[in-house]
C-alpha cells in the first residue's frame, strides 16, 4: 500500500495522517536507567516490545497500548538479567510481559505531549504519565508512513511490588527505587 500523503498540519507541526500504526521492532529501544550502589547508575532494556498507536483524527485522541516481554530483559551480565527474570524482581514465568494503555493526552506543547496512561507490572496497575516527544513523520522508501517518538517517565520500582533491595554496611541501599524509562522508536501505518 502507498500512501499519497502521509503527513498533516496540525499547530505548527507536521504530523502523521490518522490511521493504526505498530512499533517498528527494528526501530525501537525500551530502556531503563536505576542507581546502583548509590553511586552509579545502570542501563538496560527489553529486547521484545510491540505497541498499537491509534492517531486519531483529532491527534489529543489519540491512544497507544503496549506490551513488554520481561524474559527479553538484557543489562549486559546474564547473572544479573537471570536475576531480575525472578521472583525477587519481575517473576518473569508468572508474569511475562508489562503492559501500559493510554487514558488520554494530558496537554501538549509544541512537541511535546503528555500522555496519562496505567502501567501493568506484575499484576499491579497504577496511573503513570509519559513525556513524549514527536521525532517527525515522513514517508518511508516502501511507501508506508512512518513517524518517530521518544518518551520518558519516571516510577517508583516498589509501587510495583518490586522491593527486593540489600542494605549497606556504608549506608544505603544497592538498588535505587527511582527508576527512569526511556523509550525510543518509529512507528508504521498498518491501514
Amino acid at each position: 500500500m502507498s500512501d499519497v500523503v502521509s503527513t498533516r498540519p496540525f499547530e505548527g507541526l507536521q504530523i502523521p495522517v490518522a490511521g493504526t500504526y505498530e512499533l517498528d521492532a527494528a526501530h525501537k529501544r525500551v530502556g531503563f536507567v536505576v542507581r546502583h550502589l548509590m553511586v552509579s547508575k545502570v542501563r538496560g532494556q527489553f529486547a521484545e516490545a510491540s505497541a498499537t498507536i491509534t492517531v486519531a483524527e483529532d491527534p489529543l485522541q489519540s491512544a497507544v497500548t503496549a506490551s513488554i516481554t520481561t524474559l527479553s530483559i538484557e543489562t549486559g551480565q546474564p547473572d544479573r538479567d537471570n536475576h531480575l527474570r525472578s521472583g525477587d524482581f519481575f517473576e518473569a514465568e508468572k508474569y511475562p510481559t508489562i503492559e501500559f494503555r493510554s487514558t488520554g493526552v494530558k496537554s501538549h506543547a509544541g512537541a511535546e505531549f503528555i500522555l496519562d496512561g496505567e502501567l501493568t507490572i506484575k499484576g499491579v496497575t497504577k496511573p503513570v504519565e509519559l513525556v513524549v516527544e514527536f521525532e517527525g513523520a515522513t514517508t518511508s522508501p516502501y511507501g508506508k508512513s512512518v513517524f518517530g517518538f521518544s518518551a520518558t517517565t519516571e516510577i517508583d520500582r516498589e509501587d510495583w511490588g518490586l522491593t527486593y533491595n540489600m542494605a549497606l554496611e556504608s549506608g544505603g541501599v544497592m538498588i535505587g527505587k527511582k527508576v527512569k524509562i526511556e523509550i525510543e522508536g518509529e512507528a508504521i501505518r498498518q491501514d
